[in-house]
């Protein structure tokens, strides 16, 4: 059992506002998926080719300045307008460097902190512990854009670490996250391996992220690509996506897992218990539904 949350503003000058409407619908899951969570936030784009690189260590104490004085000396020639900002054990790198080098170089750091997302749009926050803790620790209520995914875990087949946290990621500016199980994903897995595709964890959702944003690589557009999911992934789930210009929703064939749907003039949120959405500013008067089987969700930004 696990929750998903997502929420779209569709009114430019309600973006500021997007952590404080989020947040409570997060941490409100936080029953469903006690043992961690994580949030993936897409706002405005950073010039290109300037990407945001977010990372994550343990160590709450970690020296972040060392490692961009490091990064800085590595990537002398490219380095110019590299910053970081960071958050205890979180940090956006904000840099030109080619990702397959930054991925390069950040396996020889010690300790190498993981690479959560790439891209100009999306910023990824997740850890291990009590959802609600998670939101107090990375200011989620502060946080603002355009769109967001959000999970909390309970984890069924898989370690609890950072790692195996949702939100996963693929490419640039592609998230995920499910609720539900899927049955051959170690098949899965190896299809995409033998075409080059790098896996990072053994979790089961990593297979279905990585399988939708493969088939993107190959030309076909998001409603493709899960058009092929249908037929490829076996098992339950609930899926819900998140690019730079879109949140996009899914259920398998039986629609075992739950969610709901509520939309206004004003903002698309999505969950897995409408108790997370009752919050909401209109929700008395929001068009609420429980999305069908096999049929595709998406809502512009």
């Amino acid at each position: 059992m696990c929750g998903i949350v997502g929420l779209l503003v569709k009114k430019r000058e309600q973006r500021a506002s997007l952590g404080q409407l989020a947040q409570p619908m997060f941490t409100c899951m936080g029953e469903r998926g006690p043992d961690s969570g994580g949030l993936a936030v897409f706002g405005p784009p950073v010039a290109a080719p300037l990407r945001r690189f977010n990372l994550f260590v343990p160590d709450r104490h970690f020296d972040w300045q060392a490692l961009l004085t490091s990064f800085r000396r590595a990537f002398a020639d490219r380095a110019g307008d590299t910053r970081i900002t960071a958050l205890e054990n979180h940090a956006i790198l904000l840099s030109v460097v080619d990702p397959s080098k930054v991925r390069g170089w950040l396996t020889e750091c010690d300790p190498s902190p993981k690479l959560l997302s790439v891209g100009r749009f999306i910023d990824v926050y997740k850890d291990v512990g009590r959802p609600g803790e998670i939101a107090r620790r990375y200011h989620f209520d502060e946080l603002s854009g355009s769109h967001c995914v959000g999970h909390t875990r309970m984890a069924t087949e898989s370690d609890v670490t950072p790692a195996h946290a949702h939100p996963y990621t693929a490419g640039e500016d592609f998230c995920l996250v499910h609720n539900g199980s899927l049955s051959n994903h170690h098949r899965l897995r190896r299809t995409l391996e033998r075409r080059g595709v790098r896996f990072e964890t053994d979790n089961d959702t990593e297979a279905a992220c990585r399988f939708l944003e493969w088939r993107l690589t190959q030309g076909d557009s998001l409603e493709q690509a899960l058009e092929q999911g249908f037929r490829v992934l076996d098992g339950f789930y609930t899926l819900l996506m998140a690019t730079p210009d879109r949140l996009t929703l899914v259920r398998d064939a039986f629609a075992c897992k739950p969610a709901v749907v509520a939309e206004t003039d004003a903002y698309v949120a999505v969950s897995s218990e409408f108790r997370s959405l009752a919050h909401l500013p209109g929700i008395a008067d929001a068009n609420i539904f429980e999305p069908k089987p096999e049929e595709i969700y998406s809502w512009k930004v």
